[in-house]
């Protein structure tokens, strides 16, 4: 052994442990002899000291109570170290029978054993506790030049956050408190630190007496309202907030500041969590083959991800976008290596592709996502519109009728109510073609008995708003402007947007999808509509800086077709209640399948030949509330109210 392994922290503990004891056994002595020292005489004392050197020694190596870390000693060392004292008693007991039997001698009188008892263990557990109270002095008080930080969340998580940091010793965070909005706990103290209320005036108050530049936010489930307030006040106050990841991920594998991150405008956004039928949802797809078009999109790839949970017994992904596509079955293939998944590259405008997917692999239902969704994009492009998001949705309907499939969920979007733009326009006719076909084909049904082997499909529309993070949407935007140090663009002051977190959409579409039996239109329930402008300023503040000083916020305009508001729901359509308190039924009005069929081709022949102008006006005869606003083809308006 190395002189070097002679001096670590665990011989250096166990000989102090050793001298405790001798310490504590002359101490008793002492006490019993009145402090004496003539009288020691009368005791073996070299034999006593080889006694208890040779006994403690032996417990120690047995209990192992040296090998604990000083400064992080637990109520398991306290027990280690007592249950030693309690042996070592009961051993010098036996000793001094043996030695009265055989040699006459009495070298540890009862009360001397008593006495030690307590004088030893007072000792041991003393100096522990002394070291660990000076190491937490020392990372509470004794660095400077940590940041101060406060944890709001004085329950169980936060206090699980604390300890972590508070070992961390290559840290250069100081925890000074909690925060928390529960009144039961503000005012009181958590592991030795005071629980502040998350009102305006304390956090001044912290930051005035306490110095506190960051918070740390420990809740996995935090209030979006009350979270939205904190974070304002915190900005306002110069105080840095961050976010700890879930404790069940980061428990076992240890503390390191890597598990701190910054609060994202999503996590201000984002909503309470969804409560879904997993068992209704699971029956409708276990065991089946799934088609998911536009399945490499934001939309489409979520909906892969939480269907691959679900065990179909194989999932379609249909995109003609190759290489999101082929990352997403790389991802598949990590994450869910049970799973079947067939990436299928294809224009859901080519029948004759198409077609040989509904023969192959004969899906058994169907989420429609795919579609062409830019409003400003769309607007130059109306054919295309079209035929990707008309023709596409009609095509995909009659193969799903034709092969016999039993439902088909479309994915629309709140654009398609009192549609001002070609997009919502195209996505409102496919509305209109899907309801009415699944009118039409069980009317055929319930007329001619079972023309078809199976029951007929049942098609199913799910209506919503803008989604966090989803390809094109403001707030990727707004991050890149950001790091090119701006100006961040907003097309008007006043213009709203509902937002939702891809997940939850995604969740509510397969929710909406089971419950459906045909020709509903499901409304999500979206929460409150979001300021772009007031969403720019905070993730102007959210990057540190200041709107309007340091980076400005730009108004370009409204954009062809782009509305002010949007709307769930049009002005003639109400809502009937479902048993999920976020989704509803819109009730809207019935169309006549054959009259629906005859213009859709009139206006998909239109698109085909690309004209503009008449597919146009062939979309405004379809849909009579589609006003155009900001656009080329407002004229259009204009000459029907002429006529």
């Amino acid at each position: 052994m190395t002189k070097r392994s002679w001096i670590t922290p665990s011989w250096l503990i166990l000989l102090l442990d050793l001298g405790c004891s001798i310490v504590a056994m002359s101490l008793a002595f002492l006490l019993r002899l009145n402090f004496n020292i003539e009288d020691f005489g009368r005791y073996p004392m070299q034999d006593i000291v080889l006694v208890v050197v040779s006994v403690n020694l032996l417990l120690s190596l047995l209990f192992r109570t040296y090998m604990g870390i000083v400064r992080y000693t637990s109520m398991a060392d306290i027990g280690r170290i007592s249950c030693v004292s309690l042996i070592s008693a009961v051993i010098y007991y036996n000793v001094n029978v043996a030695a009265v039997a055989y040699t006459r001698e009495n070298m540890f009188p009862l009360s001397v054993i008593a006495i030690n008892f307590f004088i030893n263990t007072f000792f041991l557990l003393s100096y522990r506790l002394f070291v660990k109270w000076v190491f937490r002095y020392y990372s509470r008080y004794g660095v400077i030049n940590k940041t101060k930080a406060v944890i709001y969340n004085a329950g169980h998580s936060g206090l699980m956050v604390r300890k972590a940091i508070h070992e961390d010793q290559t840290g250069n965070i100081r925890i000074a408190g909690f925060l928390d909005d529960k009144l039961t706990r503000t005012g009181k103290r958590l592991d030795g630190l005071p629980i502040f209320s998350t009102r305006r005036d304390s956090l001044e108050k912290l930051v005035r007496q306490e110095k506190i530049k960051l918070l740390i936010v420990a809740d996995e489930t935090p209030d979006t309202q009350l979270l939205n307030n904190l974070v304002d006040n915190c900005f306002a106050l110069n105080i840095k907030v961050q976010k700890v990841l879930p404790v069940n991920k980061w428990i076992n594998a240890g503390w390191s500041p890597a598990k701190l991150q910054d609060i994202k405008i999503e996590d201000l956004l984002d909503r309470s969590v969804i409560n879904i039928n997993n068992e209704q949802v699971s029956r409708e797809t276990r065991g089946k083959a799934i088609l998911v078009t536009g399945a490499a999109g934001s939309i489409g790839s979520e909906l892969v991800r939480q269907l691959a949970k679900l065990s179909p017994s194989v999932i379609l992904m249909c995109d003609k976008a190759e290489s999101p596509l082929h990352e997403l079955e790389l991802e598949m293939a990590e994450l869910h290596p049970g799973v079947t998944v067939v990436p299928y590259i294809a224009n859901i405008c080519d029948r004759i592709r198409m077609q040989q997917l509904f023969e192959v692999y004969e899906p058994a239902v169907v989420y429609h996502a795919a579609a062409y969704k830019h409003v400003p994009m769309m607007e130059k492009n109306p054919s295309v519109a079209v035929l990707n998001n008309v023709l596409g949705t009609k095509m995909l309907s009659e193969l799903s009728v034709e092969f016999g499939v039993e439902k088909f969920v479309m994915v629309s979007t709140d654009k398609a109510v009192n549609p001002t733009n070609v997009m919502g326009a195209s996505k409102r006719i496919a509305e209109i073609f899907t309801q009415s076909y699944n009118t039409h084909v069980n009317r055929q049904f319930k007329k001619t008995g079972p023309v078809y082997s199976t029951p007929p499909t049942r098609f199913i529309t799910t209506r919503f708003g803008n989604v966090l993070g989803s390809n094109g949407s403001v707030i990727p935007r707004f991050k890149q402007q950001l790091e090119k140090g701006g100006p961040l663009t907003v097309t008007h002051p006043d213009i709203t947007r509902y937002f939702m977190t891809i997940p939850e959409a995604c969740q509510l579409v397969l929710e909406a999808g089971a419950m459906g039996q045909g020709g509903e239109i499901f409304v999500f329930d979206m929460g409150q509509p979001v300021k772009i402008a007031e969403l720019a300023s905070k993730m102007i503040r959210m990057s540190g800086r200041e709107p309007g000083v340091d980076i400005q916020i730009v108004y370009t305009g409204l954009r062809p077709g782009e509305k002010l508001y949007e709307e769930l729901l049009n002005t003639a359509e109400n809502t009937l209640s479902t048993y999920h308190e976020k989704i509803m039924i819109a009730r809207v009005r019935e169309y006549d399948f054959v009259e629906v069929n005859e213009e859709i081709e009139k206006l998909i022949a239109s698109a085909q030949k690309h004209y503009i102008t008449p597919t146009v006006a062939l979309m405004k005869q379809l849909v009579p509330e589609f006003i155009s606003k900001n656009s080329t083809y407002e004229q259009l308006d204009k000459d029907k109210i002429k006529l």
